[in-house]
C-alpha cells in the first residue's frame, strides 16, 4: 500500500506525517526544532518507503493581498492577477509566485484573496528537500486553508495576520482536506511538478523506441521474406528456362516461356484436328486399292479434313475413271484441276474431305 510524506512547516518546528494514501490513515509522526526558521532545515534521517511528497508552508513565508473582480472564473482571475500584483508588490508579480482563492460574492463582484511567496525563499525550501531526494507534489498552506474554512469573512484579514493556534490533532485533518482538495498550490510556472510528466515522457520514449525495434524487426523479417520469395522465383524461373529448351531445343530466341508455350500448344492443337478427322495411313490403305496401268501419284497431302492427290494418268478419261473409282471410298470427291504433261499425258488434281463411314 502507499505512502504519503506530509512536510507540515511550521516557524519553530518541522512535523513529518507519515499517511496512507489510501484512507489516510496515520503511520507515524515526528517532529523535529528549527533553530534557523523555516527557511532552513536538517532531516535527521532520510525519509524513505514513501510514494509521493506534500509540503505545508507556515503564513509567515507567505503574503496575501485580497483583491474584487466582476467575474469568478478562476481561470480568468489566474490571467488576470499578474496585472493586479504588479502594482501591489515590489518588483512586480515577476518576483513572486502566486495562486489565489475565491472568498465569496458580493454586490455582483467577487472577493479573491491572492497568496504569494518570493521565488527565492520557495526556491530554497525545494533545493533543501531535493538534497535529500524529496521532490514535494504540492507546495500547500495547512494554515491558509484553515483560515479561508474556518473565519469569517469580515474578521478573515485579521486571522491572517495574527493566526489562532492549531493544534496537532486538528492539523491531522486539516492536511488531509488539503490533501484532497488543496486551497492554494504554488508548484507553479517554473516551480511545477514535472516528477510525473518527466516519467510519461520516458515511458512515452521508451514505448517509442520499443516500438522501432519491433518495426525495424518486422521490417528485417519482410526484407528476408522477400528476399527468399525473390530467389524461390529466380529458382522457378530458370527451371521453366531449363524445362523449356529440352522440350524445344532448336528455338534459340525465348522472350516468354508462358506465351511461347501456349503457341506451340495452340499449334499441335490445331495440327491434332486434323489427324483426328482423317485418318493417313487409313487414307493410304484406301488409295492402293486404285492402283491402273499408266497413273502415278506424285503428291499426296493431308491437311485438316482435307485430301488432296496430284498425279499424271494417259488421259483426261483416266482421270475421270480414277475420281469415279475415289468415290466409292471417299466423300466429295473432284477434279480441281487438269492439264496436259510434256508426255502427251494429263497432269491431275483430285480433292476429297476424307474416307466413307
Amino acid at each position: 500500500m502507499g505512502r504519503i510524506a506530509f512536510f507540515d512547516l511550521k516557524e519553530e518546528e518541522l512535523s513529518i506525517l507519515i499517511l496512507e494514501k489510501k484512507g489516510y490513515g496515520i503511520v507515524s509522526r515526528h517532529a523535529l526544532p528549527l533553530s534557523d526558521g523555516p527557511n532552513s532545515f536538517v532531516l535527521d534521517e532520510k525519509v524513505t518507503g514513501i510514494d509521493e511528497t506534500y509540503l505545508s508552508l507556515p503564513l509567515g513565508l507567505l503574503n496575501f493581498r485580497i483583491v474584487e473582480l466582476p467575474f469568478s472564473d478562476m481561470r480568468k482571475v489566474m490571467e488576470l492577477l499578474p496585472f493586479e500584483l504588479d502594482s501591489l508588490i515590489l518588483g512586480g508579480s515577476g518576483e513572486v509566485v502566486f495562486d489565489a482563492c475565491l472568498l465569496g460574492n458580493e454586490n455582483g463582484r467577487s472577493k479573491v484573496l491572492a497568496a504569494y511567496i518570493r521565488k527565492e525563499v520557495l526556491r530554497t525550501i525545494l533545493d533543501n528537500l531535493k538534497s535529500y531526494g524529496l521532490d514535494p507534489r504540492a507546495v500547500l498552506s495547512l494554515e491558509l486553508g484553515h483560515a479561508v474554512a474556518a473565519t469569517s469573512k469580515e474578521g478573515f484579514a485579521g486571522n491572517l495576520l495574527t493566526p489562532v493556534p492549531i493544534e496537532n490533532n486538528e492539523r491531522v485533518g486539516i492536511a488531509v482536506r488539503e490533501l484532497q482538495k488543496p486551497t492554494v498550490d504554488f508548484r507553479k510556472g517554473e516551480f511545477a511538478h514535472t516528477a510525473d510528466a518527466d516519467k510519461v515522457k520516458k515511458s512515452l520514449r521508451v514505448t517509442a523506441a520499443l516500438a522501432v525495434i519491433l518495426l525495424l524487426l518486422f521490417l528485417a523479417d519482410t526484407t528476408m521474406n522477400i528476399i527468399s520469395a525473390k530467389r524461390e522465383n529466380q529458382d522457378m524461373r530458370d527451371d521453366i528456362r531449363k524445362t523449356y529448351q529440352a522440350m524445344f531445343p532448336g528455338e534459340k530466341k525465348i522472350t516468354s516461356e508462358t506465351y511461347q508455350l501456349k503457341a506451340h500448344l495452340k499449334e499441335l492443337k490445331d495440327k491434332e484436328s486434323s489427324f483426328v478427322s482423317v485418318s493417313t495411313l487409313e487414307t493410304l490403305r484406301a488409295l492402293t486399292l486404285i492402283s491402273r496401268p499408266g497413273v502415278s501419284l506424285s503428291e499426296i497431302s493431308v491437311e485438316k479434313d482435307i485430301i488432296i492427290l496430284k498425279g499424271e494418268c494417259p488421259s483426261l478419261s483416266e482421270a475421270q475413271r480414277i475420281k469415279a473409282e475415289l468415290e466409292d471410298i471417299l466423300t466429295n470427291v473432284g477434279i480441281s484441276d487438269t492439264r496436259p504433261s510434256p508426255g502427251n499425258k494429263t497432269f491431275f488434281t483430285i480433292t476429297a474431305k476424307g474416307l466413307k463411314a
